[in-house]
């Protein structure tokens, strides 16, 4: 019979390691079940139900480490792959900043975050299905020149965490997703224009229903049709939320820990100056009940918490695991992320910029003539100057109001100037992923097209 993951496997696990020579470990549990339901034009194009169960384990002997994983759970097997795996850590070199978290940090008590749904477990298959169905063909109803889809997916998933160390920090927690993605495609006599929504939640009953998730994802496509290319120019840019995120994003990867110590980031050496707009907050808060990012404990075993990075503009504190922390002569926040068989790195939880007070309609109307950006390509970001090129499609802003759609452009600036010249914040802010922001108003960027 399988051995199931459980605190006592763990512990055997730990002692073992100690047996070999560990003068320290960790191990990482993880069990896990998903299904995964698609669909395209109606008919059924994906259907899977996966399981999985893995420990990862990472041993040190001194300040030499390694890590391994393994889904082999018969105990003898086990023996051999956690002193192999002590072996590995005798023959790397020794790293002066490795090692476990201060013993003192780890909580004495875990918060109930209400991670799982209590009231479902994985959706069934024929239900799934229907689920991506119903949102297809409410986004192919909606407009004739709706005349192909890319599909619809409806994915839920289950899964378990089990984290114990040889100081003695033990934790678990349940959590489970559900996420329904749609992309139809719109046509006319110009081209056809890809449209894209989803709705993600811990709670299967907090999802959008499935006809406004297809209604808004066939909108997105009917309004890029018919897309020009802007002039070159410099204007004000506003970002709906789904691009605004990964601003926000860019700048916590700006003030990760990897980032700092690598001197590879604009914001070293800049905690307690302003890098933003005065009425820029950005806050990670691993504690938000039933959160997509939340989680009661970070990769480590140490708390998560809710922290500025960023209150009211200025750099109040950098994202660190305790390897990270150590090198930069700081204290870990409870930001340590890693997968199993992987050494911790640095993660956001829930990240968010705090919303303004301007509606989306008040932040357009207060453009003469820019540009609305709805999607953004590529990768052109670089933490090291700030350095920001990306290609863009969107919405050109006349007279305060949405005039027509462009496509094929690049917007371009710095990020220390971005951050800078944000000028309204929307209260928009909804929460689909980790990451999230309302809509934002940039004074002023390159936008280059033709």
């Amino acid at each position: 019979m399988a051995e199931q993951i459980s605190l006592e496997l763990a512990e055997w696990a730990l002692g073992e390691a100690k047996r070999n020579g560990a003068s320290a470990a960790e191990v990482l549990c993880v069990s896990s079940e998903a299904l995964a339901a698609g669909v395209r034009l109606g008919a059924v194009e994906k259907l899977s139900h996966s399981r999985e169960r893995r420990l990862g384990l990472r041993v040190f002997t001194g300040q030499s480490s390694a890590t391994a994983s393994t889904a082999d759970f018969d105990r003898e097997s086990l023996a051999e792959f956690i002193a192999h795996a002590v072996g590995l850590a005798r023959l790397t070199a020794a790293d002066p900043w490795s090692g476990l978290p201060d013993p003192a940090l780890h909580p004495k008590s875990l918060p109930d975050l209400e991670l799982a749904d209590p009231g479902r477990g994985l959706v069934e298959a024929d239900e799934a299905l229907g689920i991506a169905r119903a949102a297809e063909n409410a986004a192919l109803k909606l407009d004739p020149r709706i005349k192909n889809s890319e599909g619809a997916e409806f994915n839920s998933g289950r899964g378990r965490i089990l984290f114990a160390n040889s100081q003695g920090f033990t934790g678990e927690y349940e959590g489970s997703s559900f996420t329904l993605v749609v992309a139809p495609i719109a046509e006319d006599s110009a081209g056809m224009q890809q449209g894209y929504w989803y709705t993600a939640n811990r709670r299967f009953g907090k999802l959008e229903d499935a006809e406004s998730v297809g209604i808004t994802a066939a909108q997105r496509a009917l309004r890029r049709l018919g897309a020009r290319k802007a002039k070159t120019t410099r204007a004000p840019v506003v970002f709906e939320p789904n691009v605004a995120a990964g601003l926000i994003g860019s700048l916590a990867g700006a003030a990760s820990g990897p980032s700092l110590y690598r001197g590879a980031s604009f914001l070293l050496d800049r905690l307690g100056q302003s890098v933003a707009a005065s009425n820029v907050t950005i806050i990670d808060d691993g504690t938000m009940p039933s959160a997509l990012g939340s989680k009661p404990f970070d990769g480590e075993g140490l708390p998560t918490s809710r922290k500025p990075v960023v209150d009211k503009g200025v750099l109040k504190t950098y994202l660190l695991d305790s390897y990270s922390a150590r090198k930069l002569k700081m204290q870990p926040t409870g930001n340590a992320s890693r997968t199993v068989g992987q050494a911790p790195t640095v993660g956001t939880t829930n990240l968010y910029l705090a919303p303004g007070p301007y509606t989306p309609e008040q932040i357009i109307g207060s453009v003469q003539s820019g540009l609305y950006v709805t999607d953004l390509m590529g990768f052109g970001v670089n933490l090291v100057t700030g350095d920001y090129s990306r290609g863009a499609g969107g919405i050109w802003i006349e007279n305060g109001e949405l005039a027509y759609p462009v496509q094929e452009i690049t917007i371009a600036g710095n990020l220390k100037d971005m951050f800078l010249g944000i000028e309204m914040i929307g209260n928009d802010l909804h929460w689909r992923a980790s990451v999230a922001s309302p809509t934002i108003k940039i004074a002023e960027m390159t936008i280059a097209g033709q």
